[in-house]
């Protein structure tokens, strides 16, 4: 199956938020306990946040 312009560009920008995971990973050990929690409260309350456009996504989007 071909991809369409749009589908590719959409997955390019899955791709910056891979990297943008892999750079807050890759800093998470400098981080204190608390700057953890806070990240990860801040990280949960975005929206749309990952989880919910994932939940999106396999409910067909709608």
């Amino acid at each position: 199956m071909q991809a369409t312009g749009e589908l590719i560009r959409l997955m390019n920008y899955v791709d910056d938020i891979s990297a943008t995971l892999r750079r807050i990973t890759s800093t998470l050990p400098t981080l204190t306990a608390e700057e953890r929690k806070r990240l990860a409260e801040y990280m949960r309350k975005s929206d749309p946040n990952f989880v919910a456009v994932l939940g999106d996504l396999e409910k067909g989007g709608q």
